[in-house]
């Protein structure tokens, strides 16, 4: 991790903020992750400088909120902390390959997010990165 600086980290706990926040404004989880991992909230997030940038995740909701047309409420929530791992671990990720938000979901979606939680929290970003990029290479053979 040392090898990020203030802001990346920071951005990184904003959007693991925002997952969290999906979770206690009751919205359906694997929809929300769908909805901003495809959105231009995160695509402004995977820029090298946008203003959303310095917004805080309340902010960077409600232009999700916005920009969809109303996120989806109910369905299958994830506990907060798996919806922090996972918003953290995205835009982690975006740095760690610089991908974009689109890309690693294509890779690692809500589900599998969810599923690999419990196994890899504990580990390091770039290990666990590496891990489920790894998961989808095995699916494509």
């Amino acid at each position: 991790m040392a090898n990020l600086g203030l802001q990346k980290r920071q951005l990184c706990d904003i959007q693991g903020r925002l997952f969290e926040l999906a979770v206690k404004n009751g919205y359906d989880c694997p929809s929300f992750v769908d909805v901003f991992m495809n959105s231009k909230a995160a695509a402004a997030l995977d820029d090298v400088y946008d203003r959303l940038q310095w917004a805080g995740e309340e902010y960077i909701l409600e232009e999700l909120d916005e920009e969809v047309g109303g996120l989806k409420k109910a369905g299958e929530t994830y506990s907060t902390e798996v919806m922090y791992w996972t918003g953290y671990t995205y835009r982690y990720w975006h740095y760690y390959t610089g991908e974009s938000s689109r890309e690693i979901y294509k890779i690692a979606g809500a589900e599998t997010m969810n599923a690999c939680w419990l196994g890899f929290h504990t580990l390091s970003v770039e290990m666990a990165v590496d891990n489920l990029k790894e998961i989808f290479r095995q699916k494509l053979l």
